[in-house]
């Protein structure tokens, strides 16, 4: 049986999406159809949508989708039509990282999330005139209110968290949280800079909280920031451009430097700047996406005091939520997870609007 969905679609890289009725196929035995509540844009769907990430062309985008089971195929165990879902990248399962429970580096990442089709070259969406419509960016192409996605990259949500407001879960708030739970795990009372206050920075300021770290300093140039990242844990919020060096700034104020970094920005001079904060011995981990090749240099002498610049995708996140380091694991009704992204809405000066 097919459906007809809403979806924004691109036809031109740096064009405006184009809001259009596309076809959705009958289900595959492993496959689910969700109905979206709620989406996120990450940085990444913007990214691929001015050219900066290859995607087959037109296309549907959208990686931060959370809403409701629909239908399941005939092979889904575990989920059920009614069930609130959160939905996440896509990984085989079966290669060495994925059956070492990192799937964020699995060895078919890259077709299974950015191709545009299922793994036998199908496509998930198509136009009224029947000519295909790609889809399966990150495993969901989450900007259409149905969506296809597997057993693999979709999770239960507790059923008191609000579903318009989960989607972020499945990558922005993973990916901070996840890089301070699941990568650095700071000691409780360590010290942590955070780069950038957006939603992947605001998640990692959650994640030291609940850590507890005893310094949180959240840096940011925006000043609208400051007051949301110090409700939700920051000990300390700045703008660089207030002090001389950030880096210098942040070692008087933490007598020596934070025992961890994490940027979220991605440029060589932010980078840079976290680096620059930590103690020796600290770790910084990177975690912005630029489009294409982002060489960037960084002082081999600063590494050799025991420094350690580390990069981070979808924070090293697994689609379980029954782990205690899971990213996920915090998704409570009383929960800072829950207000974060109304809170990074609030203080963007320029929020796009969903489409």
């Amino acid at each position: 049986m097919t459906r007809t969905a809403r979806a924004a679609v691109l036809r031109e890289q740096g064009a405006p999406l184009r809001i259009e009725s596309v076809v959705v196929p009958e289900l595959r035995p492993d496959e689910i159809l969700v109905r979206i509540r709620g989406v996120g844009i990450c940085h990444t769907d913007l990214t691929a949508a001015a050219g900066g990430v290859p995607i087959p062309l037109p296309a549907v985008l959208g990686h931060e989708g959370s809403g409701v089971v629909a239908e399941v195929g005939s092979s889904i165990v575990g989920l059920r039509v009614g069930d609130p879902v959160v939905i996440g990248f896509d990984s085989c399962r079966t290669c060495r990282n994925c059956r070492r429970g990192r799937p964020a580096y699995c060895s078919r990442f890259a077709p299974l999330n950015y191709s545009g089709v299922r793994p036998d070259g199908t496509s998930v969406f198509h136009d009224g005139a029947g000519k295909p419509i790609h889809g399966n960016w990150f495993g969901q192409s989450s900007f259409s209110s149905l969506v296809v996605a597997t057993d693999r990259n979709v999770v239960r949500l507790p059923r008191e968290v609000p579903i318009e407001l989960a989607g972020p879960l499945g990558c922005g708030l993973a990916t901070g949280a996840g890089t301070v739970l699941r990568v650095l795990r700071p000691e409780s009372d360590s010290t942590i800079a955070v780069f950038g206050l957006g939603a992947v920075g605001m998640a990692a300021v959650m994640a030291a909280k609940v850590a507890g770290c005893g310094t949180i300093i959240g840096i940011d140039p925006n000043p609208r920031r400051h007051a949301p990242a110090l409700e939700l844990g920051a000990t300390t919020a700045l703008s660089p451009d207030d002090v001389d060096d950030i880096g210098r700034h942040v070692r008087r104020a933490t007598g020596g430097g934070v025992d961890y970094a994490v940027e979220s920005v991605g440029s060589e001079a932010v980078i840079r700047q976290a680096m620059s904060s930590l103690a020796s011995p600290g770790v910084c981990a990177t975690l912005g996406l630029r489009g294409g090749r982002n060489p960037i240099t960084i002082d081999q002498t600063h590494l050799l005091s025991g420094r350690t610049l580390t990069g981070v995708i979808e924070g090293d996140a697994t689609r379980t939520s029954s782990s205690p380091n899971s990213p996920h694991s915090g998704a409570t009704a009383d929960s800072p997870w829950r207000r974060s992204p109304a809170h990074f809405l609030s203080t963007n000066s320029t929020t796009p609007s969903p489409p």
